[in-house]
């Protein structure tokens, strides 16, 4: 411990960057500098989330002959994942993810100390997922997947989680499975239906007074006009037991595509090009937790 004259400790202010690796503005840029940067150092992993997934995704249809080595399988940032996990859950904390796909984002929170599970409905995903698990960490340390429909895998877990983390299906933007219990492949009343099942299952999992983020974004239906995905999320985090408590907007890398997808979205029928998701963040209060809660949000307002 360094002191001064008087033998009073030196406290060294670390900088916004040492404190949060970005800062926790509301925009949250997968293009600047420092973000690259530390995506660069996970990708030295060699972590293949694309793998064990089908190329569906629709927006994206169209670009390999523009781009011939063009990977039109989403991908989630590890980055994401890593600002999500050191902000809004505890040190060595349990995470669950009701919507798990890909590798990512259960490699990058056992990566850090955290324990992860997934749930996630097809086998060849997991299969890939625990290989490259595998690969990357110790063998007792490995992300938990379970396979299957989180609707009824949540019945039999414990609730003892300290955060929630995940992205769902945004409907029918991505169609990952002809299997029944598969969001993609219903009706988008259906589809909410059951996401809201899922959604009230796993906040129930949650310990009081802890955070879920959930990462989305807005689809279309059929005749181009935009369905409030983001919005119906909302509501049913907000009657179904949490506070709406954080909104970031994160602008995805990929740019380059985007600039190929102008042609046919605005030129031809005036819809805009998307290139941000919607991180939005929510607070499970219940009992004497809501009421300390409430007394937070009371003084942060200064009433």
């Amino acid at each position: 411990m360094e002191v001064d004259l008087f033998g009073n400790e030196i406290v060294k202010h670390l900088s916004i960057k040492d404190r949060f690796i970005v800062p926790p503005f509301s925009i949250l840029d997968g293009n600047s500098g420092d973000w690259m940067d530390r995506l660069r150092r996970w990708k030295m992993l060699n972590i293949k989330s694309e793998i064990g997934r089908n190329d569906n995704i629709l927006f994206n249809q169209g670009l390999e002959k523009y781009m011939p080595n063009y990977n039109n399988t989403s991908i989630f940032d590890p980055v994401l994942c890593e600002l999500m996990y050191r902000w809004f859950c505890p040190e060595n904390g349990l995470i669950i993810d009701p919507f798990a796909g890909g590798s990512v984002r259960g490699i990058v929170a056992n990566y850090l100390g955290y324990k992860y599970t997934g749930i996630e409905l097809r086998q060849e995903q997991v299969d890939s997922n625990r290989e490259q698990a595998l690969n990357i960490l110790e063998v007792n340390n490995q992300p938990q997947w379970y396979i299957g429909d989180s609707e009824k895998i949540l019945n039999d877990l414990i609730p003892e989680y300290d955060f929630a983390f995940t992205c769902p299906p945004y409907f029918n933007l991505e169609v990952y499975s002809d299997l029944d219990e598969d969001l993609s492949t219903m009706t988008y009343e259906d589809f909410l239906l059951k996401y809201e099942e899922i959604i009230i299952k796993t906040i129930s999992k949650l310990k009081n007074n802890c955070f879920f983020a959930i990462v989305v974004g807005e689809v279309r239906d059929k005749q181009g006009f935009y369905l409030d995905f983001v919005g119906d999320t909302k509501k049913i985090f907000m009657r179904n037991g949490t506070k709406y408590y954080n909104d970031f907007v994160y602008k995805e890398r990929g740019l380059l595509s985007a600039a190929f997808r102008v042609n046919n979205n605005f030129v031809k029928s005036k819809k805009n090009v998307k290139i941000h998701q919607n991180v939005i963040i929510f607070k499970k209060c219940g009992g004497a937790i809501l009421n300390n809660f409430e007394t937070e949000l009371s003084n942060e307002a200064g009433t």
